[in-house]
């Protein structure tokens, strides 16, 4: 008798988390409609002011990650540079000049580093020809972000972004480094940085999975692979001292992987690198630090899929922060000056 039940019992607490789990995704998708609505935002926002505006925006980053995969990387930290700096205005698109010489794209978290910057003109370019005065570069900047994510993750990331946001008009060198985190943070003050900006626990270790694409300079993680020895991954470490120069300063500072694997595909490994200890940064391996960051690390490497599926929330949910209104934005014609 006993051995009959026990299948039946399985099969139904297997069905009473799985809808526990379609539930929690619901849930959260309405909250971020919620969300998006209150911000202005909305689902399919140009389809009336400009039809085709999605997908000239997937086309032109399409054609960019084919020639230089790296630039996708670019393209996302781009997205998430402007979001926690003056919120997701394309504030950190806006070039120096005589009234502001030290705009954001000057500030060291920015320069050199920040790349994607002419794919988002040739795209406002493209968009301009079709629709003029219609597509703001807030838009366009989430947008590529959204699409480079889809191109780098095989297709797997691929989600609906609102539109609507507004073209900011203030950029300040200065606030990138009060509203960046840099990889030095420690949890504690990853929380609190990513809690100022409306984001929450499980959208830091989600958000913090970008880190398996791209390029770091050495001089962000210097200090982990010298001596005394960091937490670091012995090997790991090895292998970084013989690229990186023991003092890497402006004029040498050379850049490396951040994953070792797979560095040009948007997936799920950054988890492993981080339970093996084979990241760069200090904030990488700050995750393991807490039982539930750790945890979270831990169910994003070994769930298939569960990852995707939180990095397309938890960047629609980035893609509404402190979005301009009317008083306080525009729709620039050219993205690197103000009209």
């Amino acid at each position: 008798m006993g051995s009959t039940r026990a299948p039946c019992s399985s099969s139904l607490s297997e069905q009473t988390a799985e809808m526990a789990r379609v539930a929690a995704i619901l849930v959260s998708c309405v909250l971020l409609l919620a969300a998006t609505s209150c911000h202005g935002l909305k689902y399919g926002y140009y389809n009336r002011r400009c039809p085709p505006a999605e997908f000239i925006v997937r086309k032109v980053v399409g054609k960019a990650i084919r020639q230089n995969p790296g630039i996708g990387a670019g393209l996302i930290r781009l997205a998430f540079h402007d979001c926690f700096v003056q919120g997701c205005d394309a504030s950190v698109l806006l070039d120096p000049t005589p009234a502001n010489p030290r705009p954001e794209k000057l500030g060291p978290p920015n320069f050199p580093s920040l790349r994607g910057f002419e794919v988002i003109d040739v795209a406002k370019a493209a968009l301009e020809r079709v629709c003029p005065g219609k597509v703001s570069c807030a838009d366009v900047v989430q947008f590529a972000g959204r699409d480079a994510a889809f191109f780098l993750s095989g297709y797997k990331v691929d989600y609906a972004l609102p539109g609507g946001r507004l073209d900011g008009r203030v950029s300040l060198e200065n606030e990138t480094l009060a509203f960046l985190p840099p990889p030095s943070f420690n949890l504690s003050e990853l929380v609190d940085n990513f809690r100022t900006k409306g984001l929450d626990v499980d959208d830091l270790v989600v958000l913090s999975g970008s880190h398996t694409i791209g390029r770091s300079h050495c001089s962000s993680f210097s200090d982990r692979i010298g001596t005394p020895p960091s937490d670091m991954n012995a090997g790991l470490a090895a292998v970084l001292r013989r690229q990186c120069p023991a003092n890497p300063n402006f004029n040498n500072d050379p850049t490396v992987v951040q994953d070792i694997f797979t560095p040009n595909r948007l997936d799920n490994q950054y988890y492993n690198n981080v339970l093996r200890r084979k990241v760069l940064f200090k904030s990488d391996a700050a995750l393991l630090t807490s039982t539930e960051t750790a945890r979270k690390v831990v169910e994003n490497a070994a769930v298939r899929g569960m990852w995707e599926r939180k990095f397309a929330r938890a960047m629609v949910k980035m893609a509404a922060i402190e979005v301009k209104t009317a008083a306080n934005g525009e729709v620039r014609r050219n993205c690197r000056v103000v009209n």
